[in-house]
């Protein structure tokens, strides 16, 4: 025999016709997961640390250009590249209104930067270029990981305009910049006695 369905006051039980109420969906949407600093080895400069110490972790900031004119351009490493990266860093230098530094010391600055890139034999390069308070920065970026090497910086030091240049490694790879002035280079009318 089959079981008699229950009954209440209300009537047989039956199973409901349709699903039960669902919660409305939210209304921000999840957060992404934030990422976790990074965990890679100490530099070997710093001493390893005692037992109960902290490790610390040092890692350089990332290169950034902000509140500034800036460009940028990623370019294959080829021995060409330096053409290329010169025709567009002298042509934006120009739509800026920058009358200096003149272009064969743009094209010496920016052919020593590209050519110090190449050399890291990655094989992408990138060029950056800002400008702030008549100063014009130019940086080639190898994206290979090598260490600094300063031979570069005499050649790029005696490059007419420069202010400043330097060269350092980080894990983007190598960078080597120049800041050169664009003011109009003033020569002397007399001798120096």
């Amino acid at each position: 025999m089959t079981d008699p369905m229950p009954m209440n006051d209300k009537g047989p039980k039956v199973p409901p016709t349709c699903p039960p109420r669902t919660p409305p969906p939210q209304k921000k949407p999840v957060e992404a997961p934030r990422s976790q600093p990074s965990t890679k080895p100490v530099t070997s400069l710093l001493p390893l640390p005692g037992p109960q110490q902290a490790r610390l972790d040092v890692r350089r900031p990332r290169m950034a250009i902000q509140d500034r004119r800036a460009a940028n351009w990623a370019l294959t490493a080829y021995p060409w590249t330096a053409t290329q990266a010169v025709g567009k860093v002298t042509e934006t230098v120009r739509a800026w209104g920058y009358a200096h530094p003149a272009d064969d010391v743009l094209e010496q600055a920016v052919r020593l930067l590209v050519d110090a890139a190449t050399a890291d034999e990655g094989r992408r390069i990138s060029v950056h270029l800002a400008d702030q308070d008549g100063m014009l920065l130019v940086v080639g970026l190898s994206h290979a990981g090598t260490s600094p090497d300063d031979t570069i910086l005499t050649d790029l030091a005696a490059v007419p305009g420069t202010a400043s240049c330097g060269t350092d490694a980080s894990d983007e790879g190598r960078r080597v910049w120049t800041v050169l002035s664009t003011e109009r280079p003033r020569f002397r009318a007399t001798p120096a006695a």
